[in-house]
């Protein structure tokens, strides 16, 4: 059985729609461990509900960046993921890791990358660059993640309209729709 580890800084809804697609056999895997870098993230409490591992670690928990780092990767390295996917992580994964396990760790981005990309450039701040600058249509990219934020390979989009009356709230719900759609079909893809 394939395992996959995952990483979530919020309330973990693309995190249930992986744990609902494996509950229902559409993704053939086990869900080897959750890390979090906030202890109130809600995805933590999904992992609970779910009976998966956790773990919180974030820079701020140890003395030197290279403890932090070397922590997070034993932890990783500990359940043997077959893929890493990160699913509204807010963190820069480290460079060891991304080596470690090379074209094995994806993320999903609220935008058509390679548009609203980058450093800050996440949640709201997304979808509100994208109305301010009047696009016609957005949407949700996963990608495979390198040593820079959101510019590893893309693999799969998924396309909505942009309304002339939304508000970043109303976008990002339609964004996330699809994020929760195809985040498990391109896990699955993946893992095949």
């Amino acid at each position: 059985m394939k395992k996959v580890v995952v990483f979530a800084s919020g309330s973990g809804s693309n995190f249930q729609a992986i744990i609902d697609a494996v509950n229902a056999g559409e993704i053939q895997a086990e869900i080897a461990g959750l890390i979090s870098n906030k202890s109130e993230a809600g995805a933590l409490q999904r992992a609970t509900n779910n009976s998966i591992p956790t773990t919180v670690c974030s820079p701020e928990q140890f003395e030197s960046t290279a403890d932090y780092e070397k922590v997070l990767l034993q932890k990783v390295e500990s359940w043997k993921p077959d893929l890493i996917v990160l699913a509204g992580y807010l963190r820069k994964i480290p460079d060891q890791i991304i080596a470690a396990y090379r074209g094995s760790i994806i993320n999903i981005h609220p935008s058509l990358l390679p548009k609203y990309g980058g450093k800050g450039f996440y949640g709201m701040n997304v979808h509100r660059a994208v109305l301010e600058n009047n696009e016609t249509e957005s949407g949700c990219t996963i990608h495979i993640v390198d040593e820079e934020f959101d510019q590893g390979p893309i693999i799969a989009q998924s396309k909505v309209a942009v309304h002339s009356d939304d508000t970043p709230e109303i976008l990002a719900k339609r964004v996330l729709h699809e994020e929760h759609k195809l985040l498990p079909a391109t896990i699955k893809k993946f893992l095949n």
